[in-house]
């Protein structure tokens, strides 16, 4: 499975992203996906997944695109501590897959 993150990029504080997460590779139905993020310095974290789609910052939205197995971070009121690498995960049968990552940078 090879996951392609795209959308990231350079926003003011207080503005949107759009990521999108595509997987191809495979013919089956991924149902398990989850969005992560890695800022300079620390570990890598879970922002919010389809197991786990209550986003606890109240800012990102997870969903599912109409194309086979492509999703998208709606993320608002973006802040700078929201800078990032964004990475997405799927989990199939067989292991998990990442993404390799797309920059979000928020100037102040």
């Amino acid at each position: 499975v090879q996951l392609q993150a795209s959308g990231g990029g350079l926003v003011q504080t207080g503005g949107s992203l759009r990521l999108s997460c595509q997987a191809s590779g495979t013919d089956v139905t991924i149902s398990t996906m989850g969005w992560y993020r890695q800022a300079p310095g620390r570990q890598r974290e879970l922002v919010v997944s389809t197991d786990y789609a209550d986003d606890l910052r109240g800012r990102f939205i997870i969903s599912r695109g109409r194309t086979k197995n492509t999703w998208y971070l709606q993320m608002n009121s973006l802040k700078p501590e929201d800078i990032a690498v964004y990475f997405c995960r799927v989990r199939v049968p067989w292991g998990d897959f990442w993404g390799q990552g797309t920059q979000v940078t928020v100037s102040s």
